[in-house]
């Protein structure tokens, strides 16, 4: 142990972590034993097998380290931050922007682990938001079933460029190939089965009325090499399907306990049952964690950052990258509510019609995020639609007149009121 002059801790006993594929430096710094204002510092090295962070952990307890801070270093962080959590540690996630090393400073991950000592020492990092286990394991289900629709969307893309190739335009037909009977003529062409009349023949319900086009939608060079790559193509989005569905069934056992918050969150306007699943997996249902609704919204780059100098505005209020998969579902929510005749929808129209589509889709979506705040921090609270005419209604008769009046002289029109009788 070496001491360190310092004066101005505010974590007594803290530990930080530089964590890589196959090692953790640990630094930990406690009150020096001398009774002097000085620190007592000391680094090791452990290996990131599960026996070794064990032992880690053994170690930070025999110094009473109450908190260890560690850097989000791509999935390299969740054994140590979950066996640590799991020794009654305070762990911390912190985002590696906020701890750059200063410029000019040397660099290893020795040096590292200190700088990250001393800094979350002094109280100069904020934690990032990592949920509990249940939501961990309803993000994971939710994460994943995302990624198989994404491949199964690839996949089907690969079949109709492989029919394109063979010259059978049923593309061109059918607005959706793997429907019913898009996926029955596809099979025929794998079976063997040629000539075009007996494929469109397996045409059903509507599309029965575009045999025609049916019929000179398969006239190509579909040959045997074509069969065996769409038999495999075939096979791998069933094999896909299946997957979804099983994933699908084991998030519905999952999020069980959460079945109450999925059902006030269904009833948003453009907020499915599976909108639902995954925004409660990406923030959870603890809104402690985020004092108010402001915070979920900056938390998730729903809101613009704050960028000034010199008395000037900067960035153009642009809003930063935040969580993917949380942007996904909301910009998908927000498009459904935008063909809805509600408050959400008619406000999508209105930012639509000044601002563009991308805007009015984020404001949108921030507005849903408002509302899932509210609904999620308090069980008693219930979702109650403000209404397409909100705007007209809200400032009075007079203010909807003067609203109708500019979008008319927008036209080209001119304006002259006359009351009725």
């Amino acid at each position: 142990m070496e001491d360190t002059p310092d004066d101005a801790q505010v974590v007594e006993r803290v530990a930080a972590l530089d964590i890589g594929k196959a090692e953790v430096v640990c630094c930990v710094r406690v009150p020096s034993p001398t009774g002097s204002r000085r620190r007592a510092q000391e680094v090791r090295t452990f290996s990131t097998m599960t026996r070794s962070l064990i032992g880690m952990g053994d170690w930070l307890a025999g110094f009473g380290v109450t908190r260890v801070v560690m850097e989000a270093t791509s999935d390299y962080w969740k054994p140590p931050f979950y066996l640590l959590e799991a020794a009654g540690f305070e762990t911390w996630l912190v985002n590696a922007r906020d701890v750059k090393h200063l410029p000019g400073r040397p660099k290893t991950d020795k040096l590292d682990a200190v700088w990250l000592c001393k800094v979350a020492e002094r109280g100069m990092v904020r934690p990032s938001f990592v949920p509990p286990a249940p939501i961990r394991q309803l993000r994971d289900l939710t994460r994943y079933r995302v990624d198989l629709v994404g491949e199964r969307g690839r996949e089907k893309n690969r079949v109709e460029k492989l029919l394109e190739d063979a010259q059978i335009k049923l593309s061109v037909v059918a607005s959706d190939i793997f429907g019913v009977s898009g996926r029955a003529m596809m099979d025929a062409l794998v079976a063997g089965e040629r000539d075009p009349t007996v494929l469109a023949q397996l045409a059903r319900s509507r599309m029965r009325v575009k045999l025609g086009d049916l019929q000179e939608a398969f006239v190509g060079r579909f040959n045997d090499h074509h069969a065996f790559l769409l038999a495999r193509m075939l096979s791998h989005v069933d094999q896909v399907n299946a997957d979804i569905t099983a994933v699908e069934d084991r998030i519905g056992e999952v999020v069980a306990p959460f079945a109450a918050a999925v059902a006030r969150l269904d009833e948003i306007p453009g907020v499915g049952v599976t909108a639902a699943r995954a925004i409660i997996a990406e923030i959870g249902t603890d809104m402690t964690r985020f004092p108010t609704a402001g915070h979920l919204a900056s938390w998730a780059k729903f809101a613009p950052g704050v960028k000034e100098s010199a008395g000037k505005a900067k960035g153009n209020g642009t809003t930063g990258h935040g969580n993917p998969y949380l942007a996904r579902v909301l910009g998908e929510a927000a498009v459904g509510a935008a063909r809805t005749d509600t408050f959400l929808g008619e406000r999508y129209r209105r930012i639509a019609r000044r601002r563009g589509k991308k805007k009015a889709i984020v404001a949108v979506g921030r507005s849903i995020l408002i509302i899932v705040w509210h609904l999620l921090a308090d069980e008693q609270t219930t979702f109650t639609d403000l209404g397409s005419d909100h705007y007209d209604t809200r400032g009075g008769t007079q203010r909807a007149v003067r609203n109708h009046i500019r979008g008319l002289q927008t036209l080209g029109y001119q304006v002259t009121l006359q009351p009725a009788a």
